[in-house]
């Protein structure tokens, strides 16, 4: 494995490692990025981010100023992140489906001088109402056709070469926007080497990634997770990714796997379950189920990754039973960047989170910050060299979140014996029934183990006595079936499987559950819910 010491001089400029290193090693013809019906190669994705880098010159861009990103999966992401990291500016890409008072928040907070936005999330710009007294420019980037006029001019006009600022590994890079389920977005400032860490712990330590891979997220490149799988991680080994901008739905995904046959899918536990479910009614309307030995959507796919929220073990085992395929199970952070605790291909233990990633520590510890002993629920804390540098503007949360060397991840784990680690949830959302901790996720799993579960939510709600027992919000395949009996075979259901104080006292169906950008369930809009 890459060290630091191999790997970097002095100055290091992220845009250079990603993209001209792949021209250097000869790979200047290889496909980088498949979109819709046309291919890019890497020679064409670093003219790409040249003559944007260029155009943000022209433009007044200056090196650390921030730069906006609201923009959908297209190769003019690419051009407009690593365009800005070339100048030693900060691309800050933020949600695209967020409202006009969230971006007024992202602007003024981060006080981005350029925002860069499709031209189809015009509409909710236009609806910012009061000043913007940082931001000047504002480019338009229009479906299919690069950027609209004026920048558009700037962006013809410009070189097609450009010489990468005189950053080092430790500069500011970029910014994630957290987000936010505890409160406002926190921008996290990441350096400029912390994309190299993450490609070489986890890309290459744990997936295998090679420049044969084809990579297809679901997770969109906007937030952590997806700003690896399919731009940094694919860039690292002369890879290519599938650039997506629609809303990765079943039927939409399915569309993609068989278009570009990638080999590496990256979704969510929900995805993964609405995968399942919707093959299922397309399986009873044709009478007809994949072969997980033959050709099917996933055929091409050697290894699946999820992350997000703890993946179910009845969906693990559906999916490899029905598509012959792993779906390799971890957890990772904008703190962290990406990854961070996963399984391994061949060595997946359903339900649990892995083992550390190499290049990464963790420790679980209790209310009194001691290690606590195996098998007991701690919080979890990560030490990695992909660590962010603080929060901006945030000094006291970055205080309590980056202790050290270490990131309070404020997820609740607990190890077995043979060294995997199992998600209990989050800090604030582990109950106490009866004096006894109870994991929210732990009862999710049994839940969705159901034949008529889609997927649910746990939360804490108080009885007629004051005291805290669990109830559930459930999504039903079959919305019809909702009702009492169901209600009550649920909550026997769950008996059965687990200690009798754990089960549900009430059930509650959704059409939905509330959910972050990031397809991570809000259990916190539950448990402020009226109903609840």
């Amino acid at each position: 494995m890459a060290t630091e010491e191999n790997v970097t001089p002095d100055l290091f400029n992220a845009a250079d490692y990603f993209i001209d290193r792949n021209i250097r090693q000869g790979n200047g013809h290889r496909t980088a990025i498949y979109f819709k019906d046309r291919k890019y190669t890497y020679n064409d994705v670093q003219k790409m981010v040249n003559k944007t880098a260029n155009a943000f010159i022209e433009l007044g861009v200056r090196i650390e100023d921030r730069v906006m990103l609201l923009l959908l999966d297209t190769p003019e992401f690419y051009a407009c992140f690593w365009g800005a990291m070339r100048i030693g500016a900060v691309p800050v890409p933020c949600s695209t489906m967020m409202t006009a008072e969230d971006y007024k928040y992202f602007l003024n907070d981060s006080r981005a001088r350029v925002l860069v936005a499709s031209e189809s999330l015009l509409p909710v710009i236009d609806k910012i109402e009061g000043g913007l007294p940082y931001l000047r420019d504002l480019i338009v980037i229009e479906d299919g056709r690069g950027a609209k006029i004026p920048f558009r001019q700037k962006y013809k006009r410009a070189a097609s070469l450009c010489k990468s600022a005189a950053t080092s590994k430790d500069d500011v890079g970029f910014w994630l926007y957290s987000s936010g389920s505890t409160g406002a977005p926190k921008g996290t400032i990441h350096s400029q080497y912390d994309m190299v860490v993450c490609s070489e712990n986890f890309a290459k330590g744990v997936l295998e990634l090679n420049e044969n891979d084809i990579c297809l997220s679901a997770a969109r490149l906007f937030f952590a997770y997806g700003l690896g799988n399919a731009n940094y991680f694919p860039l690292s080994v002369g890879a290519a990714a599938v650039l997506n901008p629609e809303r990765p739905t079943p039927e939409g995904i399915f569309k993609l796997l068989a278009k570009y046959r990638p080999t590496i899918f990256f979704g969510v536990p929900t995805l993964y379950a609405s995968m399942l479910d919707y093959s299922d009614k397309k399986g009873r309307e044709t009478g007809r189920k994949p072969d997980p030995n033959g050709d099917h959507e996933l055929s091409s796919v050697r290894l699946c990754v999820s992350a997000g929220e703890a993946l179910p073990t009845d969906i693990y085992h559906k999916w490899k039973k029905r598509y012959g395929v792993e779906i390799i199970d971890g957890i990772g952070s904008t703190e962290m960047l990406h990854i961070f605790l996963s399984n391994r291909p061949g060595e997946v233990k359903p339900g649990s989170t892995g083992k550390p990633v190499p290049g990464y520590e963790v420790k679980l510890v209790g209310d009194d910050e001691e290690e606590i002993e195996q098998g007991e629920v701690g919080t979890l804390h990560v030490k990695g060299n992909s660590a962010a540098q603080f929060y901006w503007r945030k000094r006291e949360k970055t205080r309590k979140t980056m202790l050290g060397e270490w990131i309070n991840t404020g997820d609740k784990f607990w190890q077995d014996e043979d060294g995997y680690f199992w998600c209990a949830g989050r800090s604030d959302d582990m109950l106490k029934v009866g004096g006894i901790w109870v994991s929210p996720v732990e009862v999710e799993r049994a839940l969705t183990e159901h034949e008529a579960v889609l997927e649910c939510a746990v939360v804490g709600r108080r009885n007629e006595s004051g005291l805290i027992k669990p109830k559930a919000f459930v999504v039903l395949k079959d919305p019809k079936k909702a009702g009492d009996e169901l209600s009550e075979e649920l909550k026997a259901f769950v008996r059965d499987k687990l200690a009798k104080y754990k089960y549900p006292r009430w059930i509650e169906f959704l059409e939905e559950l509330p959910k972050s950008p990031t397809g991570k369930i809000q259990r916190y809009k539950l448990r402020k819910s009226k109903a609840s």
